[in-house]
């Protein structure tokens, strides 16, 4: 029981990442909101959770990450429902994928819209919520791609890189306010997903999963556990020393 107590916004709950992370904080007391562009999706979780843990414990809403309104309305859902807010998990995301020259405008605008804009959006219209719940945590999933670099993923690489460098601004505007909110950023590598099996579509899977897993130093890929379990170090007080830092969770990759 963690984070008994905590109340929890997770973003892209409905499967993947977001899914296994709002399972964990459930699992260690807190109470959770989760949300996708998939609302039905958010709605089946959460209802597993409910089972699990008991009516009140999980609630889901609809939630496109790149709109102002709907953020507005998903942090009234928390005050209402939830009764407050001291952990927000920014995690839906897209890959964009693509070179510099590849990408149309459109294209960049869409990745950064969703990657980037949620994680400003969402802790600007939060933040007012969690400074009455402190101490409070946000977590942001960016990605090792936001601190490594490929000649294909011009988007992903920099709308992940403004995620990790706009959680230290957050981290440093909450610390100058003298207010016990957290934030920081966690930089998983390849893990099995869905989003990683899109990558593979239209090819042999695990044929695509065995190169992808030689190129990590352990040998082996990422599962949403390992992402969940770190998130819930960060979310909880023990991590309440711990600001402004980004958190690689990539097999050694950024070792080499």
């Amino acid at each position: 029981m963690r984070l008994k107590g905590k109340k929890a916004i997770v973003t892209g709950a409905a499967q993947g990442l977001g899914a296994a992370i709002a399972r964990a904080l459930a699992d260690n007391g807190a109470c959770v909101l989760l949300t996708d562009l998939n609302g039905e999706g958010a709605a089946q979780v959460a209802e597993e959770i409910g089972r699990t843990h008991g009516p009140g414990r999980a609630y889901a809403a609809p939630h496109d990450v790149s709109s102002e309104a709907d953020w507005a309305d998903v942090v009234a859902i928390a005050e209402e429902k939830l009764g407050g807010l001291s952990v927000l998990v920014n995690n839906a995301g897209i890959v964009v994928t693509g070179s510099v020259e590849d990408l149309s405008l459109e294209e960049w605008k869409q990745g950064f819209s969703v990657n980037c804009d949620s994680v400003f959006l969402g802790t600007k219209l939060a933040l007012p919520l969690m400074r009455r719940s402190q101490p409070a945590s946000i977590v942001n999933i960016s990605s090792i791609a936001g601190l490594i670099a490929g000649h294909n993923f011009a988007n992903y690489n920099a709308s992940k890189a403004a995620v990790w460098l706009l959680s230290k601004s957050i981290a440093l505007h909450c610390a100058h306010n003298g207010w016990d909110i957290r934030c920081n950023s966690v930089h998983p590598t390849f893990i099995r997903t869905p989003m990683l099996s899109d990558i593979a579509r239209g090819r042999d899977e695990d044929a695509v999963f065995a190169k992808l897993a030689r190129q990590v130093p352990l040998g082996r890929l990422g599962e949403p556990s390992d992402v969940a379990n770190a998130v819930l170090y960060l979310a909880s007080d023990e991590s309440r020393f711990v600001t402004g830092a980004e958190l690689k969770l990539d097999g050694g990759i950024s070792a080499m």
